[in-house]
């Protein structure tokens, strides 16, 4: 099992300095980020893809993000966030399915967002909507070879089972914030991998706290600080035969997401070897 980082593309002037910092850290594989369609093309996947082979990086996934606004709560999260605004749709799905072929130049394989909050009714008049359009996506990544995964937090575990269902398409697969499901008071990650633990494929590993009201999403934390039992996760992942890509996400910036990394490394790296054998 492999511990990496979240490294995020957004100014190709610092890829070089970014991938180098991440092995300094002692790390060697990363979740790619990126929220800028204008920078994925041919050039700068030359480029990455110079810097991966000259890092000796894996990169695990291409995290990709849409156009459009994003609004991180309960109110206007719902009318902002992913494919499920209908207003936004046709643009997003060409976003994904364009960072989807950037990621292919790069031999990236899982392509990971996050849907927006998918109806929980399968009544909803846009619930099947939805569904069609992670379809068109899904089917696009298919022919490129990929996977598609869905980031957890903004609906609970059964709507996104009921979701890939819907879908039908056989590569649906789940990136597991384990913090995301707290943040959202969706679910305890644990519990949820009842649910949908055979499609996960990917893991960010993060901590945080439930919601105490109802308009914001709970408090990320330091791991370790928050309300995931990694033990009791990393043994039920090791149950589901889970052995692959583990990367740290911590969303705050400076010197205190550099020492909380470090210190997120050593943690997973304690529980990781007691679960997984050293």
């Amino acid at each position: 099992m492999k511990i990496g980082i979240c490294v995020q593309f957004d100014d190709i002037g610092t890829m070089s300095k970014k991938f180098k910092n991440l092995r300094n850290e002692g790390f060697d594989s990363c979740q790619l980020v990126s929220w800028k369609p204008e920078l994925w093309c041919n050039e700068n996947a030359e480029l990455i893809n110079s810097l991966i082979s000259e890092n000796g990086i894996t990169v695990s996934a291409f995290w990709c993000g849409w156009e459009g606004p994003c609004v991180w709560n309960f109110y206007e999260g719902q009318t902002t966030l992913g494919l499920v605004p209908p207003e936004y749709r046709e643009t997003r799905i060409k976003n994904l399915c364009d960072g989807a072929d950037f990621a292919g130049k790069l031999g990236i394989a899982d392509v990971v967002t996050h849907m927006g909050f998918i109806p929980e009714n399968p009544n909803d008049p846009q619930f099947v909507p939805f569904c069609d359009a992670v379809r068109r996506v899904a089917e696009h990544l298919k022919e490129n070879g990929q996977y598609l995964l869905f980031e957890t937090g903004q609906e609970t575990p059964v709507t996104m089972l009921r979701c890939f269902e819907t879908v039908g398409t056989d590569n649906l697969r789940v990136n597991l914030d384990t913090a995301n499901v707290i943040l959202y008071g969706k679910a305890n990650p644990v519990d949820a991998l009842d649910v949908f633990g055979k499609y996960v494929r990917g893991l960010h590993a993060k901590d945080g706290l439930y919601p105490v009201n109802g308009h914001d999403l709970g408090g990320e934390t330091r791991l370790g600080d928050g309300r995931v039992d990694f033990k009791v996760l990393f043994k039920k992942l090791k149950e589901l035969g889970y052995d692959s890509y583990v990367t740290i996400e911590r969303e705050i910036d400076g010197e205190q997401q550099t020492e909380d990394i470090r210190y997120a490394k050593k943690y997973l790296e304690n529980i990781i070897n007691e679960i997984y054998g050293g």
